[in-house]
């Protein structure tokens, strides 16, 4: 199968690429950049110049595929609300070059602010409505008229080497404060995924997945944050302590409103339907590692 993949060059995007080349498909990344270019032919992929602001390039690479994965956002939390619009014309792009046939679309969301129904929120909750960010939205209104378009909800952690997400924010915060902190009692919880296991997913869902369905990438169903905050602080030779809800946005900054959330996740059935069985390491032995502060000393 020829994929086009947007984000192709990104921290899970990377993961996906080498995931569909080992399992015999052949890759179209979308590059904004020579860099990104250059990257995509070092490791066997062809590149296809554009970017998501770009939608002729989007219907271009889509007319050159066999199905799409997109991973791309515009990460600019300053600046969220035209980031998701961006997103969501992209989608809509991407899905109309696919309209009348069975051509798969593949499209990232997240966990983290679902309407929970239960005590872990599953494949069945829908998004907030409240949150800018509609990829979901969009994917959904997109099966409904006929695409095979599903969604792969992501947790706030997806990690590995050369994360540079949330996990190394809360690093680069605990040393400028010198205290690696969590909010109130810190048993609020986040669920998690190794990025390898992540892109396993997303293959999956790109050649079995079904129209209006969304996957859960969740292999740790929801770590308790202060015990992220722990392993910080015992890397870092700090010490782990409460902040109160009053004080978060003071200490954490712009993750502050994430890192409070409660938000733990199930995959089971996303494996059950797929068969995937997440295996790499867990958010906290994967913490623990050595490579998580020498990439946050180097970003």
């Amino acid at each position: 199968m020829n994929v086009f993949v947007t984000g192709a060059t990104g921290f899970i995007g990377e993961a996906i690429v080498r995931e569909l080349q080992t399992a015999g498909h052949h890759v179209l990344g979308l590059a904004r950049s020579d860099k990104a270019a250059n990257s995509l032919a070092a490791v066997g992929a062809k590149a296809h110049r554009g970017s998501l602001e770009d939608l002729d390039s989007l219907r271009s690479g889509v007319a050159a595929a066999d199905g799409v994965i997109h991973t791309a956002f515009i990460h600019d939390f300053s600046n969220y609300g035209p980031a998701a619009e961006t997103d969501r014309v992209a989608i809509e792009t991407l899905g109309e070059a696919l309209m009348g046939s069975h051509r798969p679309l593949v499209v990232t969301s997240g966990t983290l602010l679902l309407q929970r129904q239960g005590p872990f929120a599953t494949e069945d909750d829908t998004a907030a409505p409240s949150f800018p960010r509609k990829s979901e939205e969009a994917a959904l209104a997109l099966a409904a008229r006929g695409v095979r378009a599903s969604v792969v909800r992501l947790p706030p952690s997806v990690h590995g080497e050369g994360d540079h997400g949330f996990a190394p924010q809360l690093i680069r915060v605990a040393r400028e404060k010198g205290v690696s902190a969590y909010v109130g009692e810190g048993l609020n919880r986040w669920p998690a995924v190794h990025r390898v296991d992540a892109a396993h997913l997303y293959r999956l869902a790109l050649e079995k997945g079904s129209a209006g369905v969304c996957y859960h990438g969740v292999a740790d169903e929801g770590v308790p944050t202060r015990e992220i905050a722990e392993v910080i602080g015992r890397r870092l030779n700090l010490r782990a302590a409460s902040k109160a809800p009053t004080e978060a946005a003071d200490h954490f900054g712009w993750i502050a409103m994430f890192f409070a959330i409660d938000g733990p996740a199930s995959s089971a059935q996303t494996q059950e339907w797929l068969g995937w069985r997440p295996s790499h390491s867990g958010l906290i032995s994967d913490l623990d590692q050595a490579h998580y502060f020498a990439t946050e000393l180097a970003a």
